[in-house]
């Protein structure tokens, strides 16, 4: 247990906000302009950071995690446009594998391929989805989802049955408001389910240093011309509420303090 050292991450602060709120004896480290706090929850340590936007954002911000505080497994948590027509907003997705949509170089190798590691992918390990999928579901049954999101919010968004997902979720350093982008992204990987600007960088930080991860996003918009009109709010009082929930519920859970 003392070995143990999870790495949380947000791509928005007001989604951290509550989850720092958990920690015991916090302390603040500022490293590369970004604010590390670090403490305990339920007696495991842990370090939780807004990452800022992009790959190269969340990239130093994973190996900071990994070289300083010598976090022993990452979980990333923030928003995603549905790419899927499945998706709905309120919809959670967890991701099975994470690729970079905007990484291209050919023709030395093929698109999508990251140079030198041969991959195109960067699978989830087995053990952490499961975890989380339980903690999602413990979210979005019907009376845990009205515990932490009040009716009227839950109405201005169109959130009624919210459901949870499992499956491809790409990145990259562009934020996705047109249908001609999505249908064009959906022609070159058909299986993606949703978009956001980080998720794929820091599952490649954490397969190069062995450490293993979790990226878990909410969905906000549908990634075209129809995005959330009030997108502060939805941060504020849904998806931020979305991360505290998950959170809790997997120290609840204690699996993050089997060594």
């Amino acid at each position: 247990m003392q070995n143990k050292v999870i790495g949380i991450m947000g791509a928005m602060p007001e989604e951290i906000e509550d989850v720092v709120a958990l920690l015991s004896n916090p302390v603040t480290k500022i490293i590369g302009m970004r604010r590390y706090t670090y403490g305990t929850i339920n007696g495991v340590k842990t370090v939780v950071v807004f990452s800022r936007w992009g790959k190269v954002a969340a990239s130093a911000t994973a190996a900071t995690l990994v070289n300083v505080f010598n976090i022993t497994e990452l979980i990333f948590t923030g928003v995603a446009g549905g790419i899927s027509p499945e998706l709905k907003i309120g919809d959670i997705v967890i991701g099975t594998k994470l690729i970079q949509h905007d990484i291209d170089a050919r023709p030395l190798m093929q698109q999508f391929e990251v140079p030198l590691l041969g991959k195109t992918y960067f699978d989830a390990p087995t053990i952490q989805l499961n975890k989380a999928q339980k903690a999602v579901t413990t979210l979005i049954d019907e009376s845990g989802i009205h515990k932490v999101i009040n009716t009227t919010t839950l109405s201005k968004f169109d959130i009624s049955t919210p459901t949870l997902h499992t499956g491809i979720i790409a990145s990259g350093d562009t934020f996705f408001a047109s249908n001609t982008n999505k249908q064009a992204l959906l022609k070159k990987l058909p299986e993606v389910l949703c978009v956001e600007m980080e998720g794929a960088a820091v599952a490649q930080v954490c397969y190069e240093y062995n450490i293993p991860f979790t990226v878990i996003r909410t969905i906000s918009d549908t990634a075209d011309d129809k995005s959330v009109t009030d997108f502060p709010e939805f941060i504020a009082n849904v998806a931020s509420k979305y991360t505290f929930s998950i959170i809790t519920s997997l120290y609840a859970s204690q699996y993050v303090i089997i060594i």
